[in-house]
């Protein structure tokens, strides 16, 4: 098992800005992806990005597409979710997720990931 543990959630004025981190811990080497979902009160987790590993390759739900950016640390041990331009309808607890067993071309989806964080809570402020 791999332990994942988010950071840098809270509350913030709308407009304003937000990094999240996910570190993993255990053999992370060969994980093919990591990735970032959302789920506010009384909704579906959503997914909001996705980096594969080994390329790079990043993707994003439609809803954040020009505002979010996935990125990973030259160890592959850790992803970033910088989220700029907050609205309030990005209130959600944010999940970090790995274990990705291929690479796809598109965002992957909840069932394809084998392991999760606990979450942070995000909270935009109008």
């Amino acid at each position: 098992q791999v332990p994942l543990v988010e950071s840098g959630g809270g509350s913030v004025q709308a407009g304003g800005s937000l990094r999240l981190a996910c570190a993993a811990s255990g053999d992370t080497y060969n994980y093919n992806g990591m990735g970032w979902f959302r789920q506010a009160p009384g909704k579906e987790r959503e997914g909001v990005a996705t980096i594969y590993s080994t390329l790079g390759t990043t993707y994003y739900a439609d809803s954040v597409k020009g505002r979010f950016t996935i990125s990973q640390d030259s160890t592959k041990k850790k992803v970033y979710l910088q989220m700029d331009s907050l609205k309030p309808e990005d209130t959600a607890m944010y999940y970090c997720a790995a274990g990705l067993s291929s690479f796809r071309w598109r965002l992957a989806r909840s069932d394809e990931y084998s392991y999760w964080g606990q979450g942070t809570q995000v909270t935009v402020s109008s």
